[in-house]
């Protein structure tokens, strides 16, 4: 059976599954497709607060993300440069996608996060994972490389020389070894993993929704070394005229909870 992404809402957080089960969550074409159009309806969703992305259940109940790409689709649909190059258009378009989305999007790591998985948890704004989850990218095994926009990731993320290690060696490693190279934010005892998920949840959802949004668009754009023209820097400080300014800054002083609604 093909694999699929489901879009499910819980209040001000929506939850994007991997769902592949027979292949522990491994990326199909269908699941890209599921995924783009899931990216643009959260795009237009002013509600939500936080995207969380996370693997469903393996068979049997294996606790996974995902370990790469579904490699029995090799033959049909990658099996030469232009059906590669095609493929990699897709993908493309769902890493950037992920990078691009106005809202958070942190992704729960539980279980194997390997290849094309890994780069798409690369794509999302935080990374929190189990203390046995796994991490690697043995694509150099298949006799093929990863495509550029996940070498960009892999190498912006974990810095040039780590990449490297990654990438010639082809390893699978664990949770520490990825706090080191700067894979994942924080690692979490497996029996805590649920509850340390919940918690940065809540904190994220907390924040005002804009501040959130020019801080992922910011943060990446200052990775460009071209000066920030008149107009960016007066992006920044429109959050000065808006509605979530005023409430945020009077419900501190009147030792409150703000409730922030974007504007």
């Amino acid at each position: 059976m093909a694999g699929t992404i489901t879009l499910t809402r819980d209040g001000v957080v929506a939850t994007l599954t991997l769902s592949n089960p027979d292949k522990l969550n491994a990326f199909d074409k269908p699941m890209w497709h599921a995924l783009i159009g899931h990216l643009s309806a959260l795009e237009a969703d002013e509600g939500v607060r936080v995207v969380v992305m996370r693997g469903g259940p393996g068979a049997n109940g294996a606790r996974t993300f995902s370990p790469g790409a579904d490699i029995s689709e090799f033959e049909s649909e990658r099996n030469s440069p232009e059906q590669g190059a095609s493929y990699g258009d897709l993908m493309d378009e769902g890493l950037d996608g992920l990078r691009a989305l106005r809202h958070p999007v942190l992704a729960a790591i539980d279980g194997p996060c390997c290849g094309i998985g890994l780069a798409v948890a690369l794509a999302c704004d935080l990374r929190v994972c189990s203390e046995s989850s796994r991490f690697g990218v043995p694509v150099s095994r298949l006799g093929i490389s990863m495509g550029p926009t996940e070498l960009k990731l892999v190498a912006d993320v974990a810095g040039g020389p780590a990449a490297l290690e990654i990438l010639l060696e082809g390893r699978v490693f664990g949770a520490a070894e990825a706090k080191d190279k700067n894979l994942v934010h924080r690692t979490v005892p497996d029996e805590g993993f649920e509850t340390e998920v919940a918690a940065t949840i809540q904190r994220i959802a907390a924040g005002a929704p804009l501040a959130a949004t020019l801080h992922k668009r910011y943060v990446r754009r200052l990775s460009d070394p071209a000066p920030l023209t008149e107009a960016e820097i007066a992006e920044c400080y429109r959050c000065f005229g808006t509605g979530d300014f005023r409430e945020g800054y009077r419900a501190f002083l009147e030792k409150r909870k703000p409730v922030f609604t974007g504007r």
